[in-house]
């Protein structure tokens, strides 16, 4: 099958503080400041912006989300804030016009979004990872939430992810300590998908991406949609929005696919229509 316009025209960006590459229908994005831990300044959050347009322009069916180095991310990098009492930098200000919105489009993206933790994931940078819709980590990687320790409160969407999926009890525990989750620990207590030894992760998300990308990609977005509209939805609301999704969806090239190829006994070729 010939290459579609977006996919003739996919973007890669192969240095700077965000790197992007593409194997097949995946995106990966690499936070790409090995130095600092990968912690963002704001022209690390402007290039990001950029691969994530590329990311949707280039019809990406999974975007996998990972770090270079030893860390994933590990939040703001405060050398990049402003602290002269004159011309101190708006910490509101600053995640009205980066951290949120980043959050945001994540969710809200149209396709799986995989984070591969392979290091520190603290602060802003573990919450970013935990808004991706499935997180896989090396046994070797910790979940911090480390604002109490300069004085704040989580932010990147820390205080709605962390009761939802923890309680309140374990939520307010790492909220308040700042202790170090062991990657072993985050999956027991269901904080994440999967933790795998060291060597595996970049071979076991990849491949993972690679699944997704080859899935009906609108089921996919779907699920994501009614997942989160389920935190605040009534249950008529909910049992609503299902319907409205699968009539939708009764509709696609990949229900019609899906259920012939079962009647037929074979595998399905989806293709995100």
């Amino acid at each position: 099958m010939p290459p579609t316009p977006a996919q003739r025209a996919r973007g890669t960006i192969e240095s700077g503080p965000i790197l992007l590459r593409w194997q097949a229908d995946v995106a990966v994005v690499t936070l790409n400041r090995p130095d600092k831990l990968n912690s963002f300044t704001r022209e690390m959050h402007r290039v990001l912006v950029q691969a994530i347009d590329q990311v949707e322009a280039g019809g990406a069916r999974a975007l996998l989300l990972t770090g270079a180095g030893r860390g994933f991310c590990a939040g703001q990098d405060l050398a990049d804030l402003d602290f002269t009492p004159e011309n101190a930098t708006d910490l509101g200000e600053l995640i009205d016009t980066w951290f949120n919105p980043l959050i945001r489009r994540l969710q809200a993206l149209p396709l799986p979004v995989l984070a591969a933790v392979n290091g520190t994931a603290a602060g802003a940078g573990a919450n970013l990872a935990l808004a991706c819709d499935i997180v896989l980590a090396a046994r070797s990687a910790s979940f911090i939430q480390a604002f109490v320790k300069i004085g704040l409160v989580p932010d990147s969407g820390g205080t709605w992810l962390l009761p939802k999926r923890l309680g309140m009890a374990r939520a307010m525990g790492l909220a308040m300590t700042g202790d170090r989750l062991t990657a072993d620990d985050a999956e027991k207590w269901g904080l994440i998908w999967e933790v795998m030894d060291d060597p595996l992760l970049p071979e076991q998300a990849m491949a993972l991406a690679t699944h997704l990308a080859s899935q009906p990609t609108r089921a996919l977005a779907a699920i994501k949609q009614s997942f989160r509209a389920s935190a605040t939805n009534t249950l008529d609301a909910q049992l609503d929005l299902e319907r409205d999704l699968q009539r939708e969806l009764g509709r696609s090239h990949d229900y019609t696919e899906g259920v012939n190829a079962f009647l037929e006994k074979r595998a399905p070729h989806f293709t995100g229509a």
